[in-house]
């Protein structure tokens, strides 16, 4: 009776282990039928925005390995999936329901940023688990968009991530990725640092953190970028500026100009900095324009033609040219350029509204993910895109 007990139970749970793996890989099968059937910007643009809602307070959680067999060992492991890669994911579509509230008084909307906010942070305006890397920084940088909210409510969180910032600065005077990679400036700090550094110190008249974000793009600018190309590496060494991994990275050039561009977005007009930026973005704009497929997509490699096609680099970069056709010089082909990449988008969203084909998590420098699924990051960024887009065609 014991022995037979055994083998139910041992047989149950490979039964389990089984299913763990092959139900998602079923579900995103069945969830790409009749994929892309969106027939205007209008219907697609309810679909997505509704499903960033229902994933605002219940967020996907995403991999940090590509394993597709035995899941379960990574969950066990704690390698499955980790806190810092779900600030990003949150912070998108936190930043994707603040442009759709700017022309939408959705009280059910704002009812679950009041949720996510509660959840996120206690009566004292603190961070309730205060985080360790810089990643969170774009996270408090949507928390600084909220325009219902008295933003001092957070100041606490806010001068917390600050400080932590300040922490990572290291001796060449900018900020690095990790306090364990103090020799190494990754594009992503670009994305995550610089937004919040322009808000929270416009704000809060901290011109040092003002003049921080200028010098990391900057720093980057000058040596983390192919010259003639104007396209980002990855990453590069502090002490000899050897660039580290791969120029041409799509999200990394959507990290890149989404820092880029927030940044330009959040100095203020008299700031001598603005017209600085404003080359910047339309150097970057142009270069970017250039990357672009026929079908309105960037691929994971811009660069390579012969890579496929990565939604998460082309709601990044949709973002940054339809915000940089604002300046006259560059509008006409920004509009046009932005106008593919959304078209693109509909054509990768599955008929819940979920936006698919998005590069998985980097594991190391040079080291990127083959797989090629959801990403509420990605979701975010189209909300935000289309939303605005929304908003210049109205």
């Amino acid at each position: 009776m014991l022995f037979k007990l055994i083998c139910l139970l041992t047989f149950s749970i490979i039964i389990l282990i089984i299913l763990i793996d092959i139900v998602p890989l079923f579900q995103d099968w069945l969830s790409r039928i009749h994929i892309g059937r969106f027939n205007d910007k209008k219907t697609w643009s309810e679909s997505i925005t509704n499903k960033s809602v229902k994933w605002l307070n219940n967020t996907p959680k995403i991999k940090v390995t590509d394993n597709t067999r035995f899941v379960v060992l990574d969950m066990l492991s704690g390698n499955y999936s980790k806190n810092t890669i779900q600030h990003w994911q949150e912070a998108s579509l936190l930043l994707g329901l603040v442009e759709y509230l700017k022309t939408n008084p959705d009280k059910s909307v704002v009812n679950s940023i009041k949720k996510y906010l509660n959840d996120k942070f206690d009566q004292n305006g603190q961070w309730k688990q205060k985080p360790a890397n810089i990643d969170v920084a774009i996270l408090a940088y949507a928390v600084l968009k909220i325009e219902f909210i008295d933003v001092n409510k957070y100041k606490n969180a806010l001068d917390f991530t600050w400080k932590m910032i300040q922490e990572h600065i290291g001796t060449d005077g900018t900020v690095g990725y990790r306090k364990s990679m103090e020799n190494y400036r990754y594009v992503d700090t670009i994305g995550f640092i610089c937004p919040f550094l322009v808000s929270y110190g416009t704000k809060y008249n901290k011109v040092e953190c003002i003049e921080l974000a200028i010098k990391q793009i900057s720093e980057y600018e000058q040596y983390g970028m192919l010259e003639k190309q104007y396209v980002p590496i990855h990453a590069y060494k502090l002490e000899n500026k050897a660039p580290l991994g791969l120029y041409g990275w799509g999200r990394g050039l959507g990290w890149f100009a989404i820092g880029l561009i927030d940044t330009w977005n959040e100095l203020p007009v008299t700031s001598k900095y603005k017209t600085i930026l404003e080359q910047s973005v339309i150097k970057f704009a142009k270069a970017a324009i250039s990357y672009q497929q026929l079908n309105g997509s960037w691929n994971w490699t811009v660069t390579r033609e012969e890579t496929r096609s990565d939604s998460s680099a082309t709601a990044t970069l949709g973002w940054f040219i339809l915000n940089a056709g604002k300046i006259e010089e560059i509008s006409k082909e920004c509009l046009s350029s932005a106008d593919r990449a959304i078209n693109y988008l509909m054509k990768v969203t599955r008929r819940n509204g979920e936006v698919d084909f998005s590069q998985g998590d980097t594991k190391d420098i040079g080291v990127y993910s083959m797989l090629f699924n959801i990403l509420p990051f990605t979701q975010g960024f189209c909300t935000r895109m289309i939303n605005l887009y929304n908003k210049k065609v109205a």
